[in-house]
């Protein structure tokens, strides 16, 4: 082992998510600058490293040190003070003020921050509002690195440092020693591995309940994640085990436990899981909560009378009719009607057989009668689109309900509803069980409700399959609509959409030019990368007068691989975007300019999972970044970064609810795990103006035929029939 002392002067890279960092640094005895590799607790220029490790000789990038362990002390030179405080490291001070304080103040700088902050006033630039921030910054700072140093003695990566202390405070060590699984509880990006991997570290033993009774928590909100409301017990215990490594006997102990402490619910409603040789539904308590609560409500609401006067149905559609200059076709006229004498109903169809006009005629007769009238749909493009083709203001289901950041709950509920007579909700396959149960337990009792929807689609992103539950249930009418008009079958995308839903090939050939639909044949996934980049950058921009990054969107099946949204995201940043400042968060980079994705739901910013945005502006000295999603410019401090991912391509189940006026998607038999008729059916449909395919026939053959979609457990629909509702007849 050797010893090196040195100064950093540069990062070259550091992976905030694993520790790991590259730097170079003067070290005593040593000319020029030399590279240090590894494990590096939270690195910045100017600091002094004391470290211990190995000399290597890298094959490209010649001798290197292999650090082995590191102690970080702060720098004492004016030089290496200035380049330590420019770093980005304190907010309110960037290079140029890091500058004037260190001439002001030299190597004593950091000691008048430590001790004399209120001297800073003497600095030309800082008042007294700035002095504060930076007191905070540096005291936060220096807490902070108390974390990363307890978190690195126990081998964990110092990312979540900064998360932990600001969830926390003084209290974060303490908290993190005596049960460090809430970490996975309380913590955004902070899975239960990291926080078992904290508690080895300390001593918790593998079969403490303390580990078993957080173990089954994580594996159920796993399976949320994948749309499972709840899991029959026998397939959790297989699960349960495989991840924490116990049997059985240490498990059911652990499910009891946890239902005694009304964290997950065994629920006794008899269940076909149980007739399977499944076992027991078990829910997380919330999951639980939603389900039954939703049921209740949207019963209740079912049987409770109309606020508006009955009007005369058939009169009703002759106006409307004669007011729109146009003939409702017979589904049509059935869901208007429906709509007019139901309290709840479900319309169900796909591109093109007219869900637009129905809601526009039911609009049109509603407002004859009342004023309060809501629109919603679950995001915020599918909002806007509903609003630019009915003309009336839609907003999100989350807008609408009004979240309040200091009750950490919705405005609206039961006790005080929204005051509608009318609510039409668009995109309605998109809502899962929790936001559906705060949507009906905020919608009056005299309230008819018109959920609008694709039921073909892929299912909510959430857990639940509510749509469906609720068609299944039999309790509401349900118009399904399948008739395609005449204007849209002009469009391919269209006709090849509905021939996809119906499980055949369409036919691939372009059917005028310029067309709506095209495939371009691409065996390797290397070639399909080549070929998309040159279709954002180059060709669709020069054929159809399309902005690259405002109006093209890149879908992928998956996230991982070649043609993965991961990787498609770098190489379109670089061919898009590739200049100018940014900052990095792991793997990611961003720029001003970039198009990004929320990735969780964020209440108190009011942006939401699948939410698009630009990124406008970039403040190194105050270690922020704005992002503008629908004209409203939201603010990310950089430790809050890992809730945005580039979004030059996304999933396709990321784009539920969206619409594009262009979709470019590659199908290749490399994504055969999520090759399915309804993935690929949803793609296309998100496409307004043009849709390109780039792969192969074989790909495209496979999804088309497979029309199995993954069981999700739910019982939203039982329910439902439990409560006694009158069973509709189709």
């Amino acid at each position: 082992m050797s010893y090196l002392h040195a100064q950093i002067e540069r990062i070259t890279y550091a992976n905030e998510e694993t520790g790991y960092a590259v730097a170079k640094v003067h070290a005593k005895g040593h000319e020029g600058l030399i590279a240090v590799v590894g494990i590096l607790p939270s690195p910045n220029p100017g600091e002094i490293l004391k470290m211990e490790g190995v000399w290597e000789s890298h094959p490209k990038y010649g001798p290197q040190f292999k650090v082995q362990t590191c102690e970080t002390i702060l720098p004492a030179t004016a030089h290496a003070i200035q380049k330590y405080l420019g770093s980005g490291l304190i907010k309110g001070i960037g290079p140029v003020m890091a500058g004037r304080i260190v001439k002001l103040f030299g190597e004593q700088a950091l000691d008048v921050i430590e001790h004399q902050a209120e001297r800073l006033t003497e600095v030309q630039g800082i008042g007294k509002k700035r002095i504060d921030m930076i007191r905070k910054a540096w005291e936060d700072q220096k807490a902070i690195r108390n974390v990363m140093i307890f978190l690195q003695g126990h081998g964990v990566s110092a990312t979540y440092a900064a998360k932990i202390y600001k969830q926390y405070g003084n209290d974060s060590i303490s908290i993190v020693q005596n049960n460090p699984y809430r970490l996975a509880q309380d913590i955004w990006g902070i899975g239960f591995k990291t926080a078992d991997k904290i508690a080895q570290a300390i001593g918790i033993a593998p079969d403490s309940p303390l580990r078993i009774d957080a173990g089954i928590v994580h594996v159920l909100h796993e399976l949320a994640d994948e749309g499972h409301v709840y899991f029959p017990d026998e397939p959790l215990y297989a699960k349960a085990g495989e991840i924490l490594e116990v049997d059985r006997t240490l498990l059911e102990p652990g499910i009891g436990r946890l239902a005694l402490e009304n964290r997950i619910v065994l629920d006794p409603s008899p269940s076909t899981d149980q007739d399977e040789g499944l076992g027991r539904p078990v829910y997380l308590a919330k999951y639980h909560h939603c389900e039954v609560g939703t049921a209740k409500r949207l019963s209740i609401l079912i049987n409770a009378p109309r606020n508006v006067r009955q009007v005369d149905v058939g009169k009703a559609l002759e106006w409307v009719q004669s007011q729109m200059s146009m003939t409702l076709a017979e589904k049509q006229q059935e869901a208007v009607r429906c709509a007019l004498s139901g309290k709840v109903v479900v319309i169900t169809g796909g591109p093109g057989t007219g869900k637009t006009t129905i809601i526009r005629s039911i609009l049109k007769i509603y407002f004859r009668l009342t004023q309060r009238i809501l629109l919603a749909a679950p995001t915020g493009r599918a909002a806007k689109r509903m609003s630019e083709a009915t003309g009336n203001e839609a907003k999100t289901i989350h807008r609408l309900l009004e979240f309040s950041p200091g009750s950490g709950s919705f405005k609206h509920n039961a006790e005080k509803p929204l005051a509608a007579d009318l609510l039409v909700v668009d995109e309605a396959s998109m809502i899962d069980q929790v936001l559906m149960y705060h949507l009906i337990q905020a919608v009056p009792l005299g309230c008819a409700v018109v959920l609008v929807g694709d039921i073909d689609q892929l299912p909510s992103v959430g857990a639940g399959n509510v749509l469906r539950d609720v068609i299944a249930s039999g309790v509401v009418p349900v118009v399904t609509l399948n008739e395609i008009f005449r204007q849209a079958q002009d469009s391919s995308i269209i006709t090849n959409a509905h021939t996809i839903n119906a499980g055949h090939l369409p036919d691939l050939r372009p059917r005028q030019d310029p067309d709506d639909f095209y495939f371009i044949h691409q065996e390797e996934p290397e070639q399909a990368l080549e070929a998309i980049i040159n279709l954002v950058k180059n060709r669709i921009p020069a054929r159809f007068g399309l902005d690259p990054i405002n109006d093209i969107q890149v879908l992928s099946p998956m996230h991982r691989g070649v043609v993965g949204a991961g990787n498609l995201n770098q190489v379109l940043q670089e061919a898009l975007n590739p200049a100018g400042p940014c900052v990095e968060r792991g793997a990611r980079k961003f720029r001003v300019g970039d198009k990004v994705m929320q990735i969780r739901n964020n209440y108190d910013k009011e942006v939401f999972n699948g939410d698009i945005g630009r990124v406008t502006r970039l403040d190194q000295e105050m270690r922020e970044l704005i992002v503008r999603f629908d004209g409203r410019d939201v603010l990310y401090e950089f430790m809050e970064l890992d809730e945005l991912v580039l979004a030059y391509a996304a999933t396709v189940h990321k784009s539920q609810g969206s619409e594009y006026p262009a979709v470019v998607m590659p199908v290749l038999t490399t994504h055969y795990i999520m090759l399915q008729r309804n993935l690929i059916y949803t793609g296309i449909t998100r496409g307004r103006r043009l849709v390109v395919l780039v792969g192969t026939k074989k790909a495209l053959a496979m999804a088309v035929r497979n029309n199995k979609t993954g069981k999700r457990y739910s019982n939203l629909d039982g329910r439902l029939r439990g409560m006694g509702g009158e069973v509709i007849k189709k």
